[in-house]
Formats: C-alpha cells, sequence, structure tokens
C-alpha cells in the first residue's frame, strides 16, 4: 500500500486527529476510566475487522490512540479509514476528541561520535545497547521517549547539554548501570546509590539512573 504524504493527511478531513513524528494521533476526553473503557472495546473490534490496530493508552480522565502502517513504516489509507472509524465510534458514545493534547516527546543529543555514544544510550535508557536504528535510540517496548543522535563537527565542550533522570525499579538499576558502562560510559558519581548514580558516555554528556529508594 502506497504512503500518503503529510498533505494528503491534512487534507483528509481528520478533525480529531494530528500527524505528528510519523504516526497519527488523537486524545479522547472520556471523563471517566468506564467511559474509556467502553470506547477502547469498541475501537478493538473495529481494529480486528480491519485487521489494523492502533496503539491504545488508557487513563482515567482521557484515552490516548496512535496509528502508523508499520510493515511500510508510514502512514497509508488505512491508518486514514481506521482514524475515521475510530472518530465515528467515540462520537456514537459521546465522547469528543482534545485535537489540541497530541504530544510527542524526543530527545536530542549533539554528538560528533554517534558510533561511540550511541550504544551508552541505548543501554542506560532500554538496557540494551544494540537498541539502535541509524541516528536513532529506540526501545521497542515503548517505554522511553526516541532519542535523535544529531550530527556535529566535534568540539572540546559540547555546545548542547542534558540531563536525563532515568527511573527504574530497584532491582533492575545495578544491571542498568553495567549495561551502560559495558557500552563505553562510566560511573560518575555513586555517593548518593542506590537512591541515584550519575553515570556517562564517551562526550562526557551525563544521565542518572534513579530508584526510590533512600528518599525522603
Amino acid at each position: 500500500m502506497s504512503t500518503l504524504s503529510t498533505q494528503e493527511i491534512l487534507q483528509a478531513g481528520l478533525d480529531d486527529w494530528r500527524p505528528l513524528a510519523g504516526t497519527l494521533r488523537a486524545r479522547f476526553a472520556t471523563g471517566s476510566f468506564v467511559a474509556g473503557l467502553r470506547l477502547v472495546e469498541a475501537v478493538t473490534e473495529a481494529a480486528e475487522a480491519a485487521n489494523h490496530h492502533p496503539d491504545v493508552t488508557l487513563t482515567y480522565p482521557h484515552v490516548d490512540l496512535s496509528l502508523v502502517s508499520h510493515d511500510v513504516g508510514a502512514l497509508t489509507e488505512r491508518d486514514v479509514d481506521l482514524a475515521r472509524t475510530i472518530s465515528g465510534i467515540a462520537a456514537d458514545q459521546g465522547v469528543s476528541a482534545d485535537p489540541a493534547a497530541p504530544t510527542v516527546l524526543e530527545l536530542a543529543l549533539d554528538t560528533a561520535d554517534r558510533e561511540a555514544v550511541a550504544p551508552f544510550w541505548a543501554a542506560v535508557l532500554t538496557g540494551d545497547a544494540g537498541n539502535v536504528d541509524g541516528d536513532d535510540v529506540v526501545d521497542p517496548s515503548g517505554r522511553v521517549p526516541l532519542l535523535w543522535l544529531q550530527g556535529t563537527q566535534a568540539h572540546e565542550e559540547p555546545r548542547q547539554r542534558f540531563h536525563l533522570d532515568v527511573w527504574v525499579a530497584p532491582d533492575v538499576a545495578p544491571a542498568r548501570i553495567t549495561a551502560a558502562t559495558k557500552a563505553g560510559g562510566q560511573v560518575v558519581d555513586d555517593s548518593h546509590a542506590p537512591s541515584f548514580t550519575v553515570l556517562a558516555d564517551a562526550e562526557g554528556n551525563k544521565a542518572c539512573v534513579c530508584t526510590v529508594l533512600d528518599r525522603a
């Protein structure tokens, strides 16, 4: 199936949906968990009938949905059709969309040596140094945002810096720290462990592996 351009998506009349980072996303303000579950159940039936399935997040006040044709890595008519179907289901159930709400968080790191830092960030963010796809560190399970490694010229002092707090379960933290160090990182400060341990990649960019232990 051919992919759709951004302009084609924008002209599709999907008032409830927004194209973001290669996906179609919508939030429906259900107002209660029961109403949200009712919407998700109806969407599930429609998705099964279409053999095309959205990613769904059900919370107390709303339901978030994301559509993409994974087999082609882009948006297709299947996504548009299912988006229309889902909007119809929501309307039938008296559930309104919040078109301004959909948001995608992606992280960007300025680096002159992707090969040196990518395994570290894959390990500290996902626990697996192999979760690198080209210029991106990706989490197949969707727990953390995508990290884009933006190429730059080498420089002594990074022009862009960021600090990340990566919260994990206490029993996961030691393995996560070990994976990060094996992937080319180093422990900068463990004086506050197990509350948090400061790690750095080969260029000095830092992240804290955090747990709930030893906190006020």
